[in-house]
C-alpha cells in the first residue's frame, strides 16, 4: 500500500485524538462500571486500557528514540512494509473481534486498577500526538523501530505508528462494548 505521508499522518492524528476524547469520556463513568467484567477470564474496561498502557510504555520511548536518531529526510509517499502492513491490518477491529493471544507481560488480567489508568493513557495519547508531529522531520519509510515481541525484527516508523494506533482502536472498541454490556 502506498499513501501520501501527510495523508497517513493526518489519519493517525485523527484516530489518536478520537482515542483521547474517548478516554476522557470513560472518566465520567463510575469506577465500579470500569472494573466490571463479564467473566473472570475477560478484561474489564480498565484492563483493556492498562493493556494499551503497557504497550505504550515500550513503543512511545522507542518511537521517540528513533525519531531523534534518524538521519533520513521526510518523503512525500509512504509505502507500507509487508510485515508492518500485516501487523497493522491484523490490529484493526472487526465486527466480531478475533481473539489474539496476549503476552504475559502485557496482560493486566486480575490487576487492581483505578482511574490513574485512564490518566496514564491520556498522557500517552498526548505524547503520541507530539511524536506524530515530530515525525514530520524524518522519513516514515526509512526510519525503523524495534518491536516489543522480538529484538531482531524492525518495522518502518509509519508501520509502527499504524500498529500502535490501530491496536489502540481495537481495544477502545472493546472497552466501549464492555461498557454497553454493563449498562
Amino acid at each position: 500500500m502506498k499513501i501520501r505521508t501527510e495523508e497517513l499522518r493526518g489519519e493517525l492524528i485523527e484516530w489518536t485524538r478520537q482515542h483521547l476524547n474517548e478516554a476522557e469520556a470513560l472518566k465520567t463513568n463510575r469506577l465500579e462500571a470500569l472494573r466490571w467484567k463479564p467473566s473472570l477470564e475477560e478484561w474489564s474496561v480498565l484492563e483493556c486500557i492498562e493493556h494499551l498502557n503497557l504497550y505504550g510504555d515500550y513503543y512511545l520511548p522507542e518511537i521517540e528514540k528513533q525519531i531523534k536518531w534518524s538521519n533520513y529526510a521526510p518523503q512525500e509517499i509512504f509505502k507500507c512494509g509487508m510485515l508492518g502492513n500485516y501487523f497493522a491490518q491484523s490490529m484493526l477491529p472487526k465486527e466480531k473481534l478475533n481473539k489474539m493471544k496476549t503476552f504475559k507481560d502485557k496482560n493486566p488480567l486480575g490487576s487492581t486498577l483505578d482511574m490513574n489508568v485512564l490518566d496514564r493513557f491520556i498522557a500517552q495519547q498526548q505524547q503520541m500526538l507530539q511524536l506524530l508531529d515530530q515525525s514530520r522531520q524524518v522519513s516514515l519509510s526509512r526510519t525503523k523501530t524495534g518491536i516489543s515481541i522480538s529484538q531482531w525484527i524492525t518495522l518502518k516508523l509509519g508501520d509502527t505508528f499504524r500498529v500502535v494506533i490501530y491496536h489502540n482502536r481495537r481495544h477502545m472498541v472493546q472497552a466501549e462494548k464492555l461498557l454497553k454490556k454493563h449498562k
